[in-house]
């Protein structure tokens, strides 16, 4: 029976694979395929240079083992790294790692030694610690379950999160999606659930990011040509917790990335949460495969807290900061600030500075004045959704005539006042605008906006419509 790359490396393998974890093998060599063996040297070819420092940092006595057994002492190992060309065509390359410099030249496969001492890892993604796999997890420890609680407005996504945080990975919840509205304590929760799995397992890797954060590291590592290794960063990951992926919104090339990676992770049974601030239904100009894989584990939405919860959240804080407050300023509050979680403490910490700065006790009065500043200087971020529901009642049509191709004149500028309003009130792209009202483009927004800026200026009737859409979006 002829020996073959294939046999050689299949029987380290078997070896190998009865010496490590199986997580571990999965990740590091079942990706790997040999190339070619010529007399005592065997190629294999890995998926990136970052892999094949893994591999030399990591599981090179282990490889030097299995291939001694199959090839003698004098037994080499050539890694070929086939690395994907971002630039112009999709055409693999190998590239030439030669032990003594690191130049990444494009060149033929060399052998590179057992005893050569891996580099130091580079790793794009600014954070501190991989050589040692001590990932930094990013999650802030003030954000716990202890200070997220529990209502009706929020029960289902806690009890999810104790869940997910209880058995990462090992539940339906894979992903959990947790959607809701500002301030509502998505990224509280989010880090809760990080923070908890950090207590219990503190061997798992654990890296909390933004969804804009994450855009910008696939970006820069396309700029550097290192696009293999941004997914195997990401790959190493065991909870991965992304904020307000809605940003991924109209981005193809993360969409993508974030596909490939997503799929890793959960195929080989890792956490994935997202936070989001609308149902993935809901969401525009993100993939459908994508959205697909967000609705296989559980999607809990996070509502305004109703009276008892708000009542519970400005106690909880009190305690927490070490002030008595009387029950009815308390109630007052409470009964007052209906938005988020988010404007409510704002507004009891305002309370307290006041008290404390200017000496003055907490009254009833002095909580009047500060809620009634707080909720008129509060300023409200309103959704492209809501703006269109405004302007189409205003209008007395609905939403699906607002988005229409029709070309009546009413309907046109309707339409383009919702545009107007959306560019205003929210931080949306033109893109993602026009995308979300009747799928438009960006150019189609920009007309718009200059249309009603002429018309606001030249028609008295026009500049009402302007007027009375600006103060019930205002209030």
């Amino acid at each position: 029976m002829s020996v073959t790359a294939q046999s050689v490396w299949n029987n380290c393998l078997e070896f190998i694979k009865d010496n490590i974890q199986p997580q571990a093998y999965k990740t590091w060599f079942e990706p790997i395929s040999a190339v070619k063996l010529t007399e005592n040297a065997l190629s294999i070819q890995v998926p990136s240079k970052f892999f094949y420092e893994w591999l030399e940092e990591h599981y090179v006595k282990i490889l030097k083992v299995a291939l001694t057994k199959e090839l003698g002492e004098s037994a080499k190992l050539v890694y070929v790294i086939k690395m994907e060309n971002t630039y112009g065509n999709k055409q693999p390359f190998t590239e030439k790692i030669p032990s003594s410099n690191r130049g990444g030249l494009k060149s033929q496969d060399v052998d590179v030694p057992f005893n050569n001492k891996s580099p130091e890892l580079k790793n794009p993604f600014v954070i501190p610690g991989i050589r040692n796999v001590k990932i930094e997890s990013q999650l802030n420890p003030n954000y716990s379950f202890e200070n997220f609680l529990e209502g009706d407005s929020n029960r289902l996504a806690r009890n999810a999160g104790l869940a997910v945080a209880n058995k990462p990975g090992g539940t339906s919840f894979n992903p959990l999606l947790i959607f809701g509205g500002v301030g509502l304590g998505k990224t509280h929760l989010a880090h809760a659930i990080g923070v908890d799995i950090k207590d219990k397992y503190p061997e798992k890797t654990v890296l909390y990011i933004s969804a804009e954060k994450f855009t910008q590291q696939y970006i820069d590592s396309v700029k550097k040509n290192n696009r293999n290794d941004f997914i195997h960063f990401y790959q190493l990951i065991d909870v991965l917790i992304i904020d307000d992926v809605q940003f991924l919104s109209g981005k193809t090339g993360t969409q993508d990335v974030f596909f490939h990676i997503f799929n890793h992770l959960h195929q080989n049974g890792k956490q994935v949460i997202l936070t989001s601030d609308k149902a993935p239904v809901d969401m525009q100009d993100i993939e459908q495969r994508l959205l697909s894989r967000f609705k296989w584990g559980l999607s809990a939405e996070l509502q305004n807290p109703d009276f008892e919860t708000r009542v519970s959240i400005l106690k909880n804080k009190l305690y927490r900061d070490g002030v008595e407050m009387p029950d009815d300023i308390i109630d007052y509050v409470a009964k007052n600030i209906k938005t988020n979680v988010r404007e409510l403490e704002g507004a009891i910490i305002s309370l307290i500075a006041q008290s404390s700065f200017n000496k003055k006790e907490i009254t009833l009065g002095l909580a009047k004045d500060i809620v009634e500043k707080f909720v008129k200087n509060t300023k409200r971020e309103v959704s492209i959704d809501y703006i269109q529901k405004v302007v189409s009642d205003y209008f007395q049509m609905d939403v699906d005539t607002l988005q229409s191709k029709t070309r009546k004149r009413h309907i046109v500028q309707a339409r383009q006042l919702a545009m107007f309003f959306a560019k205003k009130f929210t931080k949306a792209s033109l893109a993602s605008i026009g995308s979300q009202i009747g799928k438009r483009d960006h150019a189609t927004v920009l007309h718009a906006c200059k249309t009603v800026d002429n018309l606001s200026s030249t028609d008295k009737q026009f500049r009402k419509y302007v007027e009375d859409l600006s103060k019930k979006l205002s209030l």
